[in-house]
C-alpha cells in the first residue's frame, strides 16, 4: 500500500547537513505524490504534537545552513512505554503512516522498539559528527566536523610554533576516535588519544622528549572526549608531572565542531541519503537504516547499526606513529 503522508524528524545532537537531508527528504517525497508533516524537536516534539505542514517551498534555502530547522532534542518521556504510547497516538492522530529519522544511535535505537511496539514504519538516515554508525562509510555532519575541527588546529599550531608550547587539543568522540584520528594525522600532531586505543602517559612523554631532544620547539596532542586518561585537562596534569619542559595549553573544541555550513560532501551524501529513506519508505521497507558503502547506497537493520562498532583502520594507526616522529 502506497504511504500517504510521511513524518520526518531530527533528533540527538545536531549535525552539519542535517538540514540538507531535511530537503531532501521533503522534496522526494512530494516527487513521489505524498504529504510531509515536520515533527519538532524529535520524540519531545512527537509526544507533544509538535508538528508542522512541509512542502516543497518549506525547504527552500536551507542546504547551505548547519544545525536542524525542525530543532532537536532528547526526550526522557520517550523511554518510557507510557511516553511512547502518547507520541504513537499523536502521530496516529495527524494520519502519518511512516517516518524518516535523521539522527545517531540513540535516535535510531528509539525508532527501532518504536518499529518493533507500533509496527509503523521508520527508516534512518545517519545524521552524527562522530561517525560511529556501522553501515556506511560516512555519516551527515562528519566531512564537516573534521573540517571545522583542522581550521582550528592550524591556527592553533601557528600560536604553539611562535611560543615554544604544547597545545593538548580535545576534539569530540565521546566513543569514537574518528575526528581525532584524521585530525591528528592532517594536523601534523605529536600524539592522538582515542577510546578505542589504551592510553599510556609515560608512552606520550618519552615521544616528546625525543622530539625536545632533537630540538623540537613545539607540539600538539589531540585528545577525543572519550579517551580512557580523561578529557584534555586530565591528560595535560598528567603529561606536567612527567614531562614539565613546553608551557603546556589546554584547548577544548566543544560544539564549535557540530555547527556551521556544512562541505559539499556533506551536502551531497545528505541529499544522496534523505533520497534513498524516503524510497526505502517507498519501497515497504522498516527498521532500517540507509547508509552509503563504496559509493552505493545500503540498507542495515536499526539494530546492527547500533551495535556494532564502526571499525577504527590500523593502517591510519601506524600512519600516525611513523609521521609523528
Amino acid at each position: 500500500m502506497k504511504l500517504k503522508r510521511i513524518g520526518v524528524y531530527t533528533s540527538g545532537g545536531d549535525a552539519p547537513g542535517m538540514n540538507a537531508c531535511l530537503r531532501a527528504v521533503v522534496r522526494t517525497a512530494v516527487a513521489e505524490g505524498m504529504e510531509v508533516v515536520g515533527i519538532r524537536r524529535g520524540y519531545q516534539g512527537m509526544i507533544e504534537g509538535d508538528f508542522i505542514k512541509m512542502e516543497a517551498h518549506s525547504v527552500s534555502n536551507i542546504i547551505q545552513r548547519g544545525g536542524t530547522i525542525l530543532k532537536s532534542s532528547r526526550s526522557a518521556q520517550f523511554r518510557s512505554p507510557e511516553g511512547r504510547q502518547r507520541a504513537y497516538n499523536r502521530i496516529k492522530e495527524a494520519g502519518i503512516e511512516g517516518m524518516v529519522a535523521i539522527g545517531g544511535d540513540g535516535t535510531f535505537a528509539g525508532a527501532s522498539i518504536f518499529c518493533n511496539e507500533f509496527k509503523i514504519p521508520i527508516v534512518g538516515a545517519p545524521g552524527t559528527i562522530d561517525n560511529d554508525l556501522y553501515g556506511t562509510d560516512f555519516t551527515i555532519g562528519y566531512d564537516t566536523a573534521l573540517n571545522t575541527a583542522m581550521e582550528a588546529i592550524d591556527k592553533i599550531r601557528d600560536t604553539a610554533d611562535s611560543h615554544n608550547r604544547l597545545f593538548i587539543i580535545e576534539v569530540m568522540g565521546r566513543d569514537a576516535g574518528f575526528i581525532a584520528l584524521n585530525v591528528g594525522i592532517a594536523g601534523g600532531a605529536e600524539a592522538v588519544l582515542i577510546p578505542e586505543e589504551k592510553t599510556y602517559i609515560d608512552v606520550i612523554c618519552d615521544k616528546l622528549e625525543q622530539g625536545w631532544i632533537r630540538h623540537k620547539t613545539s607540539s600538539i596532542i589531540i585528545v577525543a572526549e572519550g579517551d580512557d586518561a580523561g578529557g584534555a585537562d586530565d591528560v595535560a596534569r598528567q603529561v606536567n608531572a612527567r614531562f614539565s619542559h613546553y608551557d603546556t595549553r589546554v584547548v577544548v573544541l566543544g560544539h564549535i565542531q557540530r555547527g556551521g555550513t556544512p562541505s559539499c560532501m556533506d551536502r551531497v551524501l545528505a541529499s544522496r541519503l534523505g533520497n534513498a529513506a524516503v524510497e526505502a519508505l517507498c519501497e515497504g521497507l522498516s527498521n532500517i537504516m540507509v547508509g552509503q558503502v563504496n559509493n552505493k547506497v545500503v540498507h542495515t537493520s536499526f539494530a546492527k547499526a547500533c551495535k556494532l562498532n564502526q571499525e577504527m583502520d590500523p593502517a591510519l594507526m601506524n600512519l600516525l606513529e611513523v609521521l609523528s616522529v
